[in-house]
């Protein structure tokens, strides 16, 4: 039976995909198989690719600074010339494509800043709270509002998924349209290299959707605060995430204050207050330079004053991981002295009200003002100038150069990218001040990414998985929460990583025989059509032929989603699966073949093959 075959495909394939390739060769069919062949001038010029044939190299290019090929990829990039292509990527003009622009017009959120947000879809704890009622008792009464509005749209034979996303409790539908907009960037838009980036730094720069007032912060902070900066330089990226709402909560550093400073703060308010209050509790109006008295009025003047706010001190979090994770790295050279004085630089850096008026604003009161020295740097400027010039300096290290140029080498060469390459990033990073399409030059322009050893070495996570997959498949997409969720089912929930670290890019993360099978059943359900909001036409795909041809529609996925590049085993598992029931939907004495083309594209997509880039 076809599950039988799944099963047994999951089984070898982890011993295909995630083995160290110890000859990536013997998999390259005949026609690719040249090494060293000389390329034409016009198609690769500059690009120091000496091991690849012209078809490896644009599959490489496409799977590493692209989300993979869509049909017709391949014979247009070898028309243009793949020069011609990657200057492009890398010099994208800003805004979106005018198809990709229609997708993301229905998704309403992404247009709406952070106070309307919270306007529109109030969390709903505060909701229960005005309407007098607990946070159960309006969960039940949201559950039976929505299970009535389902019912009537299925009267009215709505879509189930368009049903599930318009049943939607409002701050999820903030994180779904946010999901929703991401995935369908990466699979539609031309500028391929810049939605990689963005996604890269989003990555990087983590913040997790679900710490409290994030949910409605986190749409801002993608929209206007990573996609804008993400082609352009690391201080500019680094500063506006450091001064970003969703950072600051989800890392706490909006609570961070100089304890002396915060308890001043706090004194000088209980006096204002008691002087002022004093005035309307019926006490004798105070002289210049005097205080209202005390006495009956005072003492209830005092009741009625809001109960005392907890002290604030040092919060280290972000001080930290602007150091370990956002910057240096983790054998950047600081210590927990430095972390502690960084942290105190960045006092002061603070929101205005998270679930009000999530803005971010500079709190002089709550600053240290005294000298503090970070890596022997001292800091004695005052103000929000302190935070600034210690990031101006951890953006300009010679660690952070490093370690930003060897977490893109991972992302884009492999996952242990070679030392010279990572280098020769590195100093590039610092001569450029940390120009991000510059590095990404310098990486594309070294035979390092163009290597034998470097070809399909990647593998793919979930998210990379999904798009791909799309992207071959040509998928119509509409409104489609299952395609979001079958992200969480393989293991990476958009904007959900819970440690500030991000999803992590290795293969050793990734591997293991339940997310295989994971992938491999996303890889079925999508191409067979049975996930709501998409679509795709495999009969224009792969030819009206393949239809009643097997071994044709087989022959044909393996050319158009792995570029006829697959090991023996994996090809001979799947010959083997070609005349079950399930894929030849006829009875035995029937003529003609009626092949089930969704099962045989979804088994190649499910393939250790595919599941690299």
């Amino acid at each position: 039976m076809l599950l039988a075959a799944v099963l047994l495909f999951s089984g070898f394939s982890g011993l295909v995909i995630f083995a160290p390739r110890a000859d990536a060769g013997n998999t390259v069919p005949a026609n690719l198989a040249a090494v060293g062949k000389k390329l034409p001038k016009s198609f690769a010029s500059n690009l120091p690719i000496t091991q690849l044939t012209e078809d490896e190299a644009i599959l490489h290019a496409l799977n590493r600074l692209a989300y993979g090929p869509r049909p017709g990829d391949v014979e247009r990039i070898r028309k243009m010339g793949l020069e011609k292509w990657i200057n492009q990527q890398l010099n994208f003009n800003s805004g979106d494509d005018a198809a990709l622009d229609g997708k993301l017009s229905e998704l309403k959120t992404l247009g709406m800043s952070s106070e309307e947000l919270l306007e529109k879809y109030p969390p709903p704890n505060e909701v229960a709270k005005q309407q007098g009622i607990t946070p159960e008792e309006y969960r039940q009464q949201m559950q039976q509002e929505m299970e009535a509005k389902r019912q009537e749209l299925r009267q009215q034979g709505m879509d189930p998924a368009q049903i599930q996303f318009e049943t939607m409790p409002g701050p999820q539908r903030i994180q779904t349209e946010l999901d929703l907009a991401t995935i369908d960037r990466a699979i539609y838009s031309d500028r391929q290299l810049y939605e990689v980036m963005s996604n890269f730094w989003a990555n990087h720069f983590n913040v997790n959707v679900n710490k409290g007032a994030d949910r409605w912060l986190i749409t801002d902070y993608v929209q206007h605060t990573i996609r804008p900066r993400a082609m352009g330089k690391f201080e500019d990226l680094l500063v506006a995430t450091a001064e970003s709402p969703a950072m600051l909560f989800y890392l706490d550093n909006w609570l961070s204050a100089d304890p002396i400073a915060f308890q001043q703060m706090q004194a000088e308010l209980a006096q204002r207050r008691r002087r002022f209050e004093g005035i309307f509790a019926g006490a004798t109006t105070p002289q210049p330079g005097e205080f209202p008295q005390g006495g009956a009025a005072d003492q209830q003047m005092q009741m009625r004053l809001p109960p005392k706010k907890e002290d604030r001190g040092l919060n280290e979090n972000y001080g930290r991981e602007v150091m370990e994770l956002h910057t240096l790295g983790v054998n950047g050279g600081y210590t927990q002295a430095d972390v502690i004085q960084m942290a105190e630089c960045l006092t002061g850096w603070t929101i205005r009200a998270p679930r009000k008026d999530p803005q971010f604003f500079f709190d002089d009161r709550i600053h240290d003002q005294s000298p503090k020295t970070v890596m022997g740097k001292t800091f004695d400027y005052g103000g929000m100038k302190d935070g600034l010039e210690a990031l101006h300096m951890l953006a300009t290290s010679p660690a952070t150069a490093k370690h930003i140029s060897f977490e893109l080498a991972q992302q884009f060469v492999s996952d242990n990218p070679p030392q010279a390459l990572v280098d020769r990033m590195a100093d590039e990073f610092l001569q450029s001040d940390g120009d991000i399409r510059a590095v990404l030059r310098t990486m594309i322009y070294s035979p390092e990414f163009w290597s034998k050893e470097a070809f399909r070495a990647k593998v793919k996570t979930p998210f990379e998985v999904a798009v791909s997959a799309a992207r071959a498949l040509d998928l119509q997409t509409s409104i489609s929460p299952q395609l979001v969720q079958w992200l969480g089912r393989m293991g990476e929930p958009m904007y959900q990583c819970e440690p500030p670290t991000g999803y992590a890019d290795t293969a050793d993360v990734w591997v293991n025989a339940g997310a295989l099978l994971n992938r491999l059943n996303f890889a079925l359900t999508l191409a067979t059509n049975h996930m709501p909001g998409t679509s795709t036409d495999l009969d224009a795909l792969l030819g009206q032929d393949a239809s009643t041809n097997p071994e044709l529609a087989l022959s044909r996925a393996l050319d158009d989603f792995l570029g006829g590049e697959v090991s023996s085993q994996t090809r001979v598992t799947l010959e083997k699966q070609l005349s079950d029931p399930q894929i030849l939907q006829a009875r035995l004495d029937d003529p003609v073949k009626h092949v089930n083309e969704g099962l045989i594209a979804g088994l190649v997509l499910g393939s250790p093959e595919f599941q690299r880039r």
